[in-house]
């Protein structure tokens, strides 16, 4: 059930109070006062349930049980890859397996793993005839 907030008008102090969704949203205390709710801004959460970027089980039954498409489980990936690297402040370990995999399979540094080349500016030419 949520919680709602409610403040004295009189003495400024605020009480938590358990109400259902549907329920009237007010409060009035054994003296017969009613206090006044305070809005907040709402605390909802998608995904409430955090989970440990180093768990390679954690991450399959998150994925495994996630709606979506290929894109979206990719995306988490990458959330929990830089989770990681904050976590130890530097490359995410995992990350660099898999770019070095990769680079001894194919023989070729994976896309995300090359260096960023400089654009080269081109001229156009107008050719008659």
């Amino acid at each position: 059930m949520p919680e709602y907030l409610y403040k004295n008008p009189e003495t400024g102090e605020i009480l938590s109070v358990i109400q259902g969704m549907n329920d009237k949203h007010e409060f009035i205390d054994n003296n017969g006062l009613k206090w006044n709710r305070v809005l907040t801004a709402p605390t909802m959460s998608i995904d409430s349930q955090s989970i440990d970027p180093f768990s390679e089980k954690q991450f399959i039954d998150k994925t495994g049980n996630m709606k979506g498409t290929y894109g979206d489980m990719v995306d988490y990936s990458k959330e929990m890859s830089q989770m990681r690297e904050e976590k130890l402040g530097k490359e995410d370990p995992l990350k660099r397996k898999t770019f070095d995999k990769y680079k001894k399979e194919r023989g070729i540094a994976h896309p995300n793993d090359r260096p960023k080349s400089k654009s080269i500016e081109t001229s156009t030419y107008k050719v008659e005839y």
